[in-house]
């Protein structure tokens, strides 16, 4: 028998032991069982290095290497300053 599953997210930390702590309470009366499904970065250096060389690499981005592509200089538009 099927039934309906609800949805929660919330963030929380895995330990040494590899066990996972909640960062808060979740809204659940128990004891009744879950599943659990835990979302982690692989490393985002790594993924993020990874997309661009794909992207990079793409045949579909190709066209960005013709000249008549290249339509903005470097004194077009103006600089902008990220004040985080």
């Amino acid at each position: 028998m099927e039934s309906t599953m609800t949805a929660i997210e919330m963030t929380g930390i895995v330990d040494e032991q590899r066990r996972l702590w909640l960062d808060g309470i979740l809204p659940v009366h128990g004891p009744v069982r879950v599943r659990v499904l835990v979302l982690y970065p692989l490393g985002e250096e790594e993924d993020e290095i990874e997309w661009l060389q794909a992207a990079a690499h793409n045949p579909a981005f190709a066209f960005l290497s013709n000249p008549e592509e290249d339509i903005y200089t470097l004194t077009d538009g103006e600089p902008f300053h990220d004040e985080v």
